[in-house]
């Protein structure tokens, strides 16, 4: 079959399959490992070469390591520090010990014990938070808890893709000289790939966006993520190690956004892929010869792990309905087994057949965990703000506004608000105005806040305030549009360069904005009378009267801005009625004399 026809296949298996299993309230995850058991060699078999798939298809693992590199910055680590490295490191190590052990006490060999107890201590990232947020739990204890808890193991990940090679050649009898070359040759390429990253990688996007070409952009984005995976595949190495580590360097550089924004259609489909390809590979006749063995080692895995995050969570401090929560929905195992477990295979660490079997048994407790988590809710409802369930988003996780437009007016604004200590994030269309400010200490993401991507990558769902300081009127438009369809709730507080521009901000239902020059240019007038010899009390009346009637004149006028003629004869009409109030105050005053 031609590539053309299995991208048919594959695109008309995921759009039946996960709108489906989204129904059901199995999440999109299960949907794509149905689509891929379907369209498998095990059921209908319309597509066979599911290894060369497998393989193209781990490209999206490798994108979703480099958006989590790009959101590893140092302070949200530092806020959630405890959560992440107490609760994290605990469930790892103590859920890994304990399938190793249960591992070897099975039979297995010392080291395949080791590789299966991590591969599945880890649970699934896009699956959990998927369901917690379909639920509207992420904001709750447990979902914190489970966020910080996923966090850690996609952290986890690396050094157990580093270390599953090396674990492959030691049983071997390989001598200590080799294994000794082996992790020099693996620090110095992370040494360089750090050093030279840190140099090369910000410069060269910075000429990437000054070509104010997109596709420019994405494209550098994406030979940023393969290059940096190439040259881990070289070493020796997981190509999801060098995507990390490509996204941690750039974690704090104005990319960031522009970045995720740009990568996030790639990760998706790919990542989709990626879960087809897992559900193809499944052996169902190894279900049906061992459905026993299998069904055992499904119960064992999600209790154990279920078992370990409840009893981590209560020694953290967390009620039984809060710990309870966070035990059912990272009771599953993880995408990541999938890649690990693969990987001990190519190193000849642990046999096919095994891996098979687990591989299966991962894919089965993904299937039960929507399950539980239902029954749960039916058979356990909760209780609002009972056992600390409720708290809000730590500091400086996310920023209360959005200043779009980092030009003399967003810049003003962006300072009082630092003043204040109140957290706002940048984004700025032009990369020069980006190396500009940054010079001076301002912290800058390089975008264009019109696009709805941009924009999500930049939490705006959270956000409370949205500046629309862009300088270029159809840009402005074009994101105020975009705000107020896909953000209906935040509220804008816009610049409107003139009228008209203030005229078309109204039409689309932005109330709160600002003129330009309007303010500044009455302040100017207001020096020149007094300079024209008129009393300072004199000069901010004048001054007033004149803002009062424009701003009036504004709205009473607003829905007539499309009639040229109309606003024309309204113009003189206005200018005419504020020489008769000058007039009368002047008269008023004479009078009071």
């Amino acid at each position: 079959m031609s590539l053309l026809g299995q991208t048919a296949i594959f695109l008309g298996a995921a759009v039946l399959a996960v709108p489906l299993s989204k129904r059901a309230g199995l999440g999109s995850v299960l949907g794509y490992l149905a689509a891929g058991a379907a369209i498998g060699p095990s059921v209908l078999g319309l597509i066979h070469d599911v290894e060369a798939i497998l393989h193209f298809a781990e490209f999206g693992v490798v994108l979703l390591l480099f958006v989590i590199g790009l959101e590893l910055q140092p302070g949200r680590l530092w806020v959630m520090r405890k959560s992440i490295f107490g609760l994290g490191g605990a469930q790892v190590l103590l859920t890994a010990t304990l399938l190793a052990l249960g591992g070897a006490a099975l039979g297995l060999p010392f080291v395949a014990s080791v590789v299966a107890g991590l591969a599945l201590a880890l649970s699934s990232t896009a699956f959990a938070l998927q369901i917690l947020a379909e639920r509207s739990q992420l904001t709750t204890r447990h979902g914190r808890a489970a966020f910080s808890i996923l966090l850690f193991q996609d952290l986890a990940v690396i050094p157990i893709l580093a270390l599953v090679p090396l674990l492959g050649v030691a049983p071997e009898g390989v001598a200590g000289g080799g294994a000794l070359l082996s992790v020099l040759k693996v620090a110095a390429v992370l040494t360089g790939v750090v050093v030279g990253g840190h140099f090369l990688l910000r410069h060269a996007f910075r000429i990437a966006a000054r070509t104010r070409v997109r596709e420019v952009f994405t494209a550098m984005a994406l030979l940023t993520v393969i290059g940096m995976a190439l040259l881990m595949e070289l070493a020796g190495l997981s190509m999801a190690l060098g995507a990390f580590l490509a996204g941690v360097l750039l974690a704090d550089s104005e990319f960031r956004h522009e970045l995720e924004a740009n990568i996030e259609p790639f990760k998706g489909l790919l990542l989709g892929l990626f879960f087809i390809a897992v559900g193809m590979a499944v052996d169902f006749g190894l279900l049906l010869d061992k459905p026993l063995e299998v069904g055992a080692l499904v119960v064992a895995l999600v209790l154990l792990k279920a078992l370990v995050l409840f009893g981590v969570a209560k020694a953290a401090g967390h009620g039984s309905r809060a710990a309870g929560k966070l035990a059912v929905a990272l009771s599953q195992g993880g995408e990541f087994a999938f890649v690990i477990l693969g990987l001990a295979v190519a190193s000849q660490v642990m046999e096919r057949d095994l891996v098979k079997l687990l591989i299966l048994v991962v894919i089965l407790s993904m299937v039960v965990t929507p399950l539980l988590v239902m029954a749960d809710e039916k058979l356990l409802p909760g209780r609002k703000k009972t056992d600390g369930d409720e708290f809000e988003t730590p500091s400086g996780e996310e920023n209360q506004v959005i200043i779009a437009g980092f030009g003399r007016f967003g810049q003003i604004v962006a300072r009082i608000l630092r003043a204040k200590r109140i957290g706002f994030t940048a984004l700025e269309a032009s990369q020069e105005q980006v190396d500009f400010v940054k010079r001076y200490g301002n912290k800058i993401y390089y975008g264009d806040p019109s696009r709805l991507d941009l924009l999500r990558a930049a939490k705006a769902e959270q956000a409370v305030a949205f500046v629309l300081a862009v300088d270029e009127v159809e840009a402005s438009l074009r994101t105020a549009e975009t705000v107020r369809k896909h953000f209906p709730d935040l509220k804008i507080y816009a610049r409107a360069r003139n009228r008209k521009h203030a005229y078309q901000l109204m039409d689309l239902g932005v109330t709160v904005l600002q003129r330009e020059t309007f303010l500044s240019s009455l302040d100017i007038a207001r020096s020149v009378l007094e300079g024209l010899g008129l009393p300072d009390y004199e000069a901010d009346r004048v001054v007033k009267r004149f803002r009062e009637h424009d701003e009036r004149r504004l709205y009473a006028h607003y829905g007539l801005h499309d009639d040229e003629q109309k606003m024309i004869d309204l113009a003189k009409e206005a200018a005419e009625e504020l020489e008769e109030l000058f007039a009368q105050d002047a008269e008023a005053e004479t009078g009071q004399a």
